[in-house]
């Protein structure tokens, strides 16, 4: 009977022991990937307009981003550049002269807004382990490119300066170490003469995508986590069963 429980005890360990290591091998891949990265609520069609979300990670165990720095791409300028109000920032437009003036709506742009930088006030900042958003509603965008590079600076109270800033890799290359965020473009669909359609239906469910979109790593560690238990439990359990009946006495 002694012999038994030993073998339950050393399943149960087990089961245990392979649960903490596959969690902890999905949560460091979550930190190494946690970097600075754009997106839109649906597809952002050429020739459109569309928000762009800034997702900033905190990647320090001991230091708070305080001041974030985004800047759009001169060989295409954005006419209209504007930025959504977040608790506890400020944002701040710097526009430059464009060598070519563009048009936009039947007018000339001489000037667009070369950056963005939102400055956390006192008492503020993206804590250790947390992660804020910063949107921008951008547009018309570019019709002769299929992405834009939106290089970012990521400041800490520490001092520190980490520049994503590093154009995507070539196909099979590894992923370079601070990568900048990139806007993805799509062909417009044809709907409107802007190509807007994709997005605006997309942005009514905006505030649900974004939560969705923040949960899905945690439920994805979670419910490997508890699949992982189930299979030790399961075992254990099973152990104790086997047990049982091998020392039940017979009629």
């Amino acid at each position: 009977m002694s012999t038994n429980r030993s073998g339950v005890r050393t399943l149960a360990k087990a089961g245990a022991a392979l649960a903490t290591a596959v969690l902890f091998a999905l949560g460091t891949a979550g930190v190494a990937a946690a970097h600075v990265t754009a997106s839109t609520p649906g597809p952002a069609a050429k020739g459109g307009y569309t928000k762009v979300t800034l997702r900033v990670p905190n990647e320090r165990p001991d230091a708070g981003t305080v001041k974030l720095e985004v800047t759009l791409p001169a060989e295409y300028p954005l006419a209209s550049v504007s930025t959504r109000p977040v608790p506890g920032w400020k944002a701040e437009a710097v526009k430059q002269k464009l060598a070519t003036p563009i048009e936009a709506h039947g007018r000339q742009i001489t000037e667009a807004v070369q950056t963005v930088t939102w400055t956390a006030e006192p008492g503020t900042r993206i804590e250790p382990g947390q992660f804020n958003e910063f949107d921008l509603s951008v547009g018309p965008l570019p019709d002769n490119t299929d992405q834009l590079l939106l290089p970012t600076k990521q400041t800490y109270d520490s001092g520190e300066v980490v520049d994503w800033n590093a154009a995507p890799p070539a196909e099979g290359a590894d992923e370079p170490e601070h990568p900048a965020p990139v806007l993805k473009l799509v062909a417009a669909s044809g709907d409107d003469d802007h190509g807007v359609s994709a997005t605006t239906a997309a942005s009514a469910d905006d505030d649900h995508a974004s939560a969705s979109a923040t949960d899905d790593t945690a439920r994805w560690l979670g419910g490997a986590g508890l699949a992982v238990g189930a299979l030790g439990l399961g075992l254990g359990a099973g152990a104790v069963l086997r047990s049982r009946r091998a020392g039940r006495p017979t009629a």
